[in-house]
């Protein structure tokens, strides 16, 4: 029996997204068009709309979609932003982004992931996208400031080249902390030399690499 993505989809939003306080119609509105399934590995592709993290390589996985609707809502990504991602994982999101968006400079540390996503994008009918292959916790430069950064991988503490990346007025979304009991917070900067933090909700997320808790030492 072939699975009504349609209809999956729907139940996605009002079952799950919209009842973890996702309210905003834009957000809404790009779950709703942005094809998922499109976007998860072919073997998971049943389980494209369901309530969990979905593998897609190198130990890295799909954020759950009421994480992505919350993301995408706390960045109140505007049609002229600038937006750099963190992490263009498969792709999905970095979509989101670009359909809210001006357009999206997305870094992925794993090149294969980078690669097949760009490809999604691309076959998706994406054009204000780049992605680029790259680490950047400890190395990748973008090169500019962006209004928007989304980061989907978590990190232990905010690198403060992150923090840099942003315009004054720009927003950071990240997920920090300890795992398992993390924060989801908005980093807004408001001035050259500061930043305001909002405490969204709490989750728990994969670590970018490089982004972990240094390792305890034994005695």
């Amino acid at each position: 029996m072939s699975l009504d993505f349609e209809r999956a989809r729907f139940n996605m939003i009002e079952q799950q997204v919209r009842p973890w306080e996702v309210l905003d119609q834009r957000v809404l509105g790009v779950l709703r068009d942005v094809r998922r399934e499109d976007f998860v590995p072919s073997r998971y592709r049943r389980l494209a709309f369901a309530d969990v993290e979905l593998p897609i390589g190198h130990d890295e996985s799909m954020m759950r979609p009421i994480v992505e609707g919350r993301l995408l809502q706390a960045l109140a990504v505007e049609p002229t932003d600038a937006v750099l991602e963190i992490g263009t994982g498969s792709g999905f999101v970095t979509a989101c982004l670009a359909r809210l968006g001006c357009f999206v400079v997305s870094v992925e540390i794993h090149a294969d992931l980078a690669e097949a996503a760009r490809l999604r994008l691309a076959g998706a009918g994406f054009t204000n996208v780049a992605v680029a292959a790259g680490d950047a916790v400890r190395a990748w430069e973008p090169g500019r400031r962006f209004d928007v950064i989304a980061v989907t991988g978590a990190v232990h503490e905010i690198p403060g080249r992150f923090r840099d990346w942003l315009t004054v007025g720009g927003r950071l979304f990240v997920v920090r902390g300890a795992s398992p009991v993390q924060e989801a917070v908005l980093v807004t900067r408001v001035a050259d030399d500061r930043y305001i933090e909002d405490s969204l909700f709490e989750t728990d997320l994969k670590y970018l690499i490089h982004a972990e808790p240094p390792r305890a030492f034994l005695f």
